[in-house]
């Protein structure tokens, strides 16, 4: 690295690197960061037979600090190997850190934007909203993941509406025909979230085409914005292919929000054109879980969309995770495919994880089964005017009962299970079943098919799994994804 920065930087991460030790409660098959913290999923992408995903990453501490781009790759999304870090925090236009965003693969190269954060530091009291933030959109490429060509700044704070605030970023870049699209979330100055919409026939120069937001206010910020088009494979479905707009929403309050995450993630169906006259449809969460933010979605080669989440949760002071002592903190959740069948968008982790199912037990009624540190459980003809109780470690219970689903922790103590977490919940007209996906130190769960879905971390001292469901088709698999 002939950047004397970047240089000193690769130094210090391979030495907290080669000391790591990641604990108890390393996961088997979630890509995790070597140590320190990870946060949002980014430059998500195919690029020939290898699948590409970077990660926003301080391994300095395991609460956070300086951030770069971690990276990882696999041949079936399950093994992921780590091979580095791909961008450091080297340059005057990402010096505050190289933040989110995404990549896009054309004739065999990785086109790559990100917001490249900067904040000013002098006498003057900036509140790093309306002022003293850089919010830098860079652009860089590869042909490998691994060596990237110069950093080019293609679009700064001049670039963007005059009544947004600096809170402009995390990047996300697509091809229609002849013309480039990206998406960006912002913060208006009147603390209104809305999405910006830009075109380009070059990758370089790029114009405002667009600017999307709520009919009410939602929200001061919408974070990590995708956009992508489902084809409708239903009974009923509608000509139209199903389009999502993909956001996290920060400051929702009242209501239902209250007892939901401090911050959320979910998605609007939009009608019309993304570029010009549209409509959305009412927000629906991608997930209603105690750890889930900031996805990201790419298309694989084989025409399926991949969505991938932070299992973590920004700005949290309830729980926690017990991963911090062992000087690494959050996850990815499993990658899902996503779909939509009449008119709904569903998410089901992808199908390369059951050839790694092994040891499968099948029952009615009821299952038991200890020693369930990776497991795939999945309960099938679900009565919805039957009560169903799956019980986790003995701690965690996920419940049926009245149209009310849960996630329900046995104790809120910072040192149990749930390491401070206590109860999600969501209201369903019927439930026709349920599959639990869990590993070492987390959990997802899929709902009706995946019409909605709950991640969260815990942290077992004995792992087991029992299931009471009447009348259900029960099926459990531990998960071997060692080489």
């Amino acid at each position: 690295m002939s950047n004397p920065l970047a240089s000193d930087l690769n130094t210090l991460r391979k030495v907290v690197e080669q000391n790591a030790n990641p604990g108890r409660f390393a996961q088997t098959f979630h890509l995790v960061p070597p140590t320190g913290w990870l946060n949002d999923p980014n430059g998500l992408c195919q690029l020939g037979d290898t699948y590409h995903a970077f990660f926003q990453y301080s391994p300095f501490s395991a609460e956070g600090g300086v951030k770069m781009w971690g990276h990882c790759t696999s041949h079936d999304m399950v093994r992921w190997t780590y091979e580095g870090t791909a961008l450091y925090p080297d340059q005057p236009v990402d010096v505050g850190g190289v933040y989110s965003g995404s990549a896009y693969v054309e004739d065999g190269v990785m086109h790559v934007f990100y917001t490249g954060n900067v904040k000013r530091e002098d006498d003057t009291n900036y509140d790093y909203v309306n002022t003293g933030r850089e919010a830098n959109t860079v652009y860089v490429t590869s042909t490998d993941g691994v060596n990237f060509g110069p950093k080019k700044l293609v679009m700064a704070n001049a670039d963007y509406p005059g009544d947004d605030t600096e809170h402009v970023r995390d990047p996300k870049v697509w091809r229609d025909g002849d013309t480039y699209y990206m998406v960006q979330g912002a913060r208006k100055k009147d603390d209104t979230g809305e999405v910006l919409v830009f075109s380009s026939p070059d990758l370089v120069h790029w114009e405002l085409c667009n600017r999307i937001t709520s009919n009410t206010r939602f929200g001061y910020m919408w974070e990590c914005p995708d956009y992508f088009e489902l084809t409708d494979t239903g009974d009923f479905a509608p000509r139209d292919a199903v389009k999502v707009l993909s956001v996290s929403p920060q400051g929702l309050h009242g209501g239902d929000w209250d007892r939901r995450n401090v911050y959320q993630s979910g998605y609007f169906v939009l009608l019309g054109d993304v570029t010009g006259t549209c409509a959305l449809l009412p927000f629906a969460l991608w997930d209603a879980g105690f750890d889930f933010y900031a996805p990201q979605s790419f298309m694989a080669d084989d025409g399926r969309r991949i969505l991938i989440g932070w299992m973590g949760m920004p700005d949290e002071k309830t729980y926690t995770n017990l991963t911090v002592r062992d000087g690494w903190q959050h996850c990815f959740t499993v990658p899902r495919e996503v779909t939509a069948r009449n008119g709904r968008v569903l998410q089901w982790p992808i199908r390369e994880l059951e050839s790694f199912r092994t040891n499968g037990r099948k029952a009615t009624d009821a299952i038991e089964a200890s020693d369930t540190r990776a497991f795939d459980l999945l309960v099938e003809q679900v009565r919805s005017d039957e009560e169903l109780s799956i019980s986790l470690a003995d701690q965690l219970q996920i419940l049926w009962s009245d149209r009310k689903f849960e996630l329900r922790f046995a104790s809120e103590d910072m040192e149990s299970v749930g390491a401070g977490r206590r109860s999600r919940f969501e209201y369903l007209d019927e439930l026709r079943n349920v599959r639990v996906v869990g590993d070492v130190s987390s959990i997802e769960v899929f709902v009706n098919d995946g019409e909605l879905a709950f991640s969260s971390r815990y942290y077992p001292n004995e792992y087991n799994v029992a299931v009471e469901a009447p009348g259900a088709q029960i099926s459990l698999w531990d998960i071997d994804a060692t080489e």
